[in-house]
């Protein structure tokens, strides 16, 4: 048996061809990362996934507020206490949005939820205490009531306008399940169980045959 020496690799080629199997599968993998972010929607409003909304913080999240209902008071005039001057990132709807979630642990993503904090503030559900209440401790004056006035200020179209952009801002995109169609088999018709026919009506000469 003849054994052939094996032909060099050509090693330009070899990394050339590798070289575009990595830019092709980085290109793509960037396209899904990047793809699967924010979600347009015909009103020009985004949907920020789960993990994005999770790590949103409350002052970027009342920016978003802000920019589409100009109308809610901002109420952003209170000094710090370990600077001295005014921080305008200290607004009504970030302390809203602490309030909610991070001191009564309540779901961003549950309209019904946000409809019990608002309850908080008309005064209806639980009594908000001003030590625990966000600001109390980094504010050189206590936000609480005139945070409660200025939420009990709106009306209620604009508290469920709040809610709605709330939940569109936190809530993971929703992808709507097709449930699989369940074929079931059909049922075959019974049938009709024929009639057992009794014995007939003797006929003459019968008799007789009972003699062989």
């Amino acid at each position: 048996m003849i054994w052939k020496p094996l032909q060099p690799r050509n090693s330009s080629s070899y990394l050339q061809r590798n070289m575009r199997l990595l830019i092709i599968f980085f290109l793509s993998a960037s396209l899904v990362i990047g793809g699967g972010m924010f979600k347009f929607s015909r009103d020009d409003s985004f949907r920020i996934q789960s993990v994005s909304a999770q790590t949103l913080r409350p002052e970027e999240a009342a920016a978003m507020v802000y920019e589409k209902l100009s109308y809610l008071p901002r109420e952003n005039r209170y000094i710090r206490k370990d600077t001295g001057a005014i921080d305008p990132l200290q607004t009504l709807i970030s302390r809203f949005i602490r309030y909610h979630r991070d001191l009564k642990r309540r779901e961003p993503s549950v309209p019904l939820d946000w409809k019990i904090t608002l309850a908080d503030y008309l005064g209806v559900n639980e009594s908000m205490k001003e030590s625990r209440y966000p600001g109390s401790s980094t504010l050189q004056s206590n936000p609480l009531t005139s945070d409660v006035e200025a939420i009990q200020g709106l009306n209620r179209h604009q508290r469920q306008e709040l809610v709605d952009l709330l939940v569109s801002i936190y809530a993971p995109r929703q992808k709507k399940l097709k449930l699989p169609t369940i074929q079931t088999e059909s049922t075959p018709e019974l049938s009709q169980p024929t009639p057992t026919i009794g014995p007939g009506l003797s006929k003459p000469g019968d008799a007789d045959l009972l003699k062989l």
